[in-house]
């Protein structure tokens, strides 16, 4: 036996072999004709109506072994059920100890089972289904850290986020409510995608390797394609994909794309991330934020039947119209000043003066940017547009009709994070290939995140795009949103997380260099004991009673070491 196993890990390996001994395939192949629920058998459930027969399965999350009939929780994929499982019922001729031996000495907490009975209500009046018979399906190795609860209250929760997230697997199986965000998730898309779809507008795919990152200003990852011999980067956006297709003669389209930035970790960002764009021809950007507004608007009354969202301990309404404000506008409230006409020089002037970090490499756009997301962007909580930002924050939009100096451009805040983004789109090659220009001179200056330019997509404009708008919006910020979660990690299934930490551990042979018996070695190890070091300054005492009932309750038959010989081990190793 392994000694990197647990004593239940250990157990649990003897029960599988025993299954197996007993002619009893603990991962059988063959289907399982499952025809029902839990939650549904209770719904559906009449005193008075004849008896239903049902086929279930599940994990055992709980149980009450009695004498000749036991009770057991099963788990499936909508909630849990009470089952009634009896002697007389589940044993045949084929399998005489299907009860008191696989059922009530080789089934674990965590296993798969299945069973085919009926429904009733027992005496206490819960809603349960009666085994006729029982099925292994698939023995579980691991024991599950089972949330126990009473009054409301749980206990032995399993609620690091460091091993939730890591064991997203485990986490869905043993606590309440994780699985609703996920399905609410689903919501969240489906309704937007019919709310396109309704407009006639099609989902499309764009290329997840990319020549040349753009669409935004990010810094991207980059990888090598051996047969072309060329690098490659992950998309940070599909925006000039898009666009392309606006060219070709769509009227609207739209991708749910995978995007990924090498850039931080935080509760608002993951460097892979969910982002859906829309483009629509013949628009502009005041008539996508009122196709965005209602857009927000219906996905919150079909995953939520609200406008009102609770978030923390903010509600946070969606009912349109939204409010919409100027950036300029919005800088001038929250500072008092007034950065219109402002060059770069006095840009940074207003950074020093209100105490923002500004570097040589950031350019006018960038210094604006960080003012207002220092000094603004957290103090829309409640749905509010950004609108018209200057020119050189924004190097795929249009110049705004009334003032050359800002671009038609909105962002949408909510709960004080940036939610959506669109703009009226340019559509002018020469002015495009221009502000690509300005992005490279931003680029030589040591921005990283400037945008490359992209002279396959200047050539497209040179085709003729029609007036178009596009908005893009954060799948994962906006499923936040809607489930009342403060943090990106509950709403992906399987967030970016940093290498488990490997723990050290010793092999036997470095405790026997102490003077240590070989098969004492084996049993300190047993007992989670890992390494030497950790010896150092443990309890003699205690120590020895660990080591001694280790050996008794598993009955390795060893001849136990005195006191003094465990001092004297500890003492080798303090020195």
């Amino acid at each position: 036996m392994s000694i990197e196993l647990s004593e239940q890990e250990q157990l649990r390996r003897q029960s599988l072999t025993e299954l197996r001994n007993l002619g009893i395939d603990p991962y059988p192949a063959a289907l399982y004709p499952t025809d029902a629920f839990s939650i549904d058998i209770k719904v559906e459930f009449k005193d008075d109506e004849e008896r239903r027969n049902v086929c279930i399965a599940g994990r055992i999350m709980s149980r009450r072994i009695m004498g000749k009939a036991s009770f057991i929780e099963l788990q499936d994929s909508k909630g849990r059920i009470q089952v009634y499982v009896s002697r007389d019922e589940i044993n045949t001729e084929a399998q005489p100890e299907m009860y008191n031996t696989v059922f009530k000495k080789l089934l674990d907490i965590g296993d798969f089972i299945g069973i085919k009975g009926y429904v009733f209500r027992t005496q206490m009046g819960e809603i349960s289904v009666h085994a006729g018979e029982l099925t292994v399906l698939s023995k579980s190795l691991r024991p599950l850290p089972i949330v126990k609860y009473k009054d409301g209250v749980a206990y032995d929760a399993f609620e690091d986020p460091e091993q939730r997230y890591r064991q997203r697997y485990v986490d869905l199986v043993v606590n309440d409510g994780v699985k609703d965000i996920f399905f609410k998730r689903t919501k969240v898309y489906n309704s937007m995608r019919e709310y396109f779809n309704n407009q006639g507008y099609i989902e499309v795919e764009t290329p997840v390797l990319q020549p040349i990152p753009g669409g935004a200003s990010a810094r991207p990852f980059i990888t090598h394609h051996n047969a072309l011999d060329i690098p490659l980067y992950m998309r940070v956006a599909d925006e000039l994909y898009l666009k392309r297709l606006i060219v070709g003669g769509f009227e609207g389209v739209y991708e749910f794309s995978k995007n990924f930035r090498n850039e931080g970790m935080d509760r608002t960002h993951n460097p892979e991330f969910t982002a859906m764009e829309i483009y629509v021809a013949y628009k502009d950007y005041n008539w996508m934020m009122t196709f965005t507004e209602k857009m927000i608007e219906k996905i919150c009354l079909d995953v939520n039947g609200t406008t009102d969202l609770q978030v923390g301990d903010r509600t946070i309404s969606f009912k349109t119209p939204f409010k919409r404000v100027t950036m300029i506008d919005a800088i001038k409230e929250h500072t008092g000043i007034d950065i219109n006409g402002m060059d770069e020089t006095q840009l940074r002037a207003v950074c020093k003066q209100l105490h923002i970090e500004a570097d040589e490499t950031m350019g006018k756009g960038k210094l604006i940017d960080e003012i207002f997301g220092e000094k603004c962007e957290g103090n829309y909580i409640q749905p509010t547009f950004i609108t018209d930002y200057p020119m050189e924050m924004s190097p795929l939009c249009k110049r705004h009709r009334d003032n050359p100096e800002l671009t038609e451009r909105f962002e949408l805040m909510v709960n004080g994070k940036e939610l959506a983004n669109a703009y009226s789109e340019l559509n002018d090659p020469i002015d495009q290939l221009e502000r690509f220009q300005d992005q490279l001179r931003l680029s030589e200056k040591g921005d990283d995140e400037a945008m490359f330019i992209d002279m396959d997509f200047v050539r497209s404009l040179e085709y003729g795009m029609p007036p178009t708008s596009g908005m893009g919006i954060g799948m994962d910020r906006l499923v936040m949103l809607m489930t009342g979660q403060q943090a990106i990690q509950e709403v992906l299934f399987f967030p970016q997380m940093k290498p488990e930490k490997v723990v050290k551990k010793d092999g036997p042979e470095k405790f026997t260099e102490l003077g240590i018996p070989a098969e004492w070695a084996q049993v300190i190890i047993k007992t989670g004991i890992q390494t030497v070091d950790a010896l150092k300054g443990v309890n003699p005492n205690k120590f020895h009673q660990d080591i001694c009932g280790y050996n008794k309750k598993n009955k390795l038959g060893l001849t136990n070491p005195s006191k003094e010989d465990v001092t004297a081990w500890i003492e080798v190793v303090n020195k």
